[in-house]
């Protein structure tokens, strides 16, 4: 990690994270092409997660010690992460592409809350603030001011809600254990997202095993997505978060937001929202922003 801080400097991570946070506003993209060649859209999430375990697990056998530091924390964060993902995934198949990665986004403010019950952080006036506008963004965004008799929630909403605070566990586990290695780590975040995903496949969905044949046709872009381009972002964006301020790494990450919304919006023209949505939209990014920028004690972080 040393070496990584000496290499680069604090412009070139910045530009890395940003860089990195963008492909995976991207994330949806493979989920549902692979969705529209003919694979239920819960096993397309197994199949893009399962891929970069090609890679992973030859890597992690030549360096198994890696798994011997805080290993009962790095497996529950891994899960953590894990059920993150999977619930993310399914959410940006089932509800629209920006209802879903807004959702998520949501994050920072349960990792305030985690940090004050957990960690004894400082509950500071702009963490309040914060909360309060993230609240009320999420009511702006799920509310349709149209129809207040029927709102037009679905499970997919609910995915992406809950995927910002399996994150959020995820990472204040990580944030108390910060020495635990990355390889292992992403690694186990990877099993556990194949393992919870083919759950929600067989369980909760109730899809059939896809014929041999439509995966054969969909491996090749599942594994460009998910081993050439999201697997290395995801590391990146892991390590770099270790070596830069959090304020910028939380606002450089809010770059995923905007390829999300850019590329639904050109992509999926049909995924419309209201006036009202779109300023809950703002409310959530601009909650974030607060809580990045000014929700904690800088005197508690290692300076840049």
């Amino acid at each position: 990690m040393i070496l990584f801080s000496r290499i680069y400097s604090n412009s070139s991570l910045s530009l890395l994270i940003f860089l990195s946070a963008s492909a995976w506003g991207l994330y949806w993209v493979p989920l549902r092409t692979i969705e529209q060649a003919g694979m239920a859209g819960s096993w397309s999430i197994v199949l893009v997660n399962a891929c970069p375990l090609i890679v992973l697990f030859p890597l992690l056998a030549q360096n198994l010690k890696g798994l011997k530091v805080h290993p009962v924390p790095m497996t529950c964060a891994g899960f953590m992460i894990g059920a993150a993902f999977t619930l993310y995934a399914n959410s940006l198949v089932e509800t629209t592409v920006i209802r879903a990665t807004l959702l998520f986004y949501l994050s920072p403010i349960w990792s305030t809350i985690l940090g004050v019950i957990w960690l004894s952080e400082c509950l500071t006036k702009a963490r309040i603030v914060s909360i309060f506008v993230a609240i009320v963004g999420l009511f702006l965004l799920l509310l349709d001011l149209n129809n207040l008799e029927s709102p037009k929630l679905n499970i997919g909403d609910l995915f992406g809600f809950l995927s910002g605070i399996f994150w959020a566990i995820g990472a204040v586990i990580i944030n108390r254990w910060p020495n635990a290695p990355t390889l292992p780590l992403t690694t186990i975040v990877y099993v556990a997202t194949t393992i919870i995903s083919i759950l929600f496949a067989i369980f909760i969905y109730q899809d059939s095993i896809p014929d041999i044949d439509i995966i054969k046709d969909s491996f090749f872009i599942a594994a460009v997505w998910s081993i050439i381009i999201l697997l290395p972002c995801f590391w990146i964006i892991f390590r770099v978060s270790q070596l830069l301020f959090p304020g910028r790494v939380g606002i450089l990450m809010m770059s995923e937001v905007i390829v999300a919304i850019v590329s639904a919006t050109i992509l999926v023209p049909n995924e419309t929202m209201l006036f009202s949505q779109w300023l809950g939209a703002g409310a959530i990014l601009l909650a974030g922003v607060i809580e990045v920028l000014f929700g904690y004690n800088k005197r508690e972080n290692i300076p840049e």
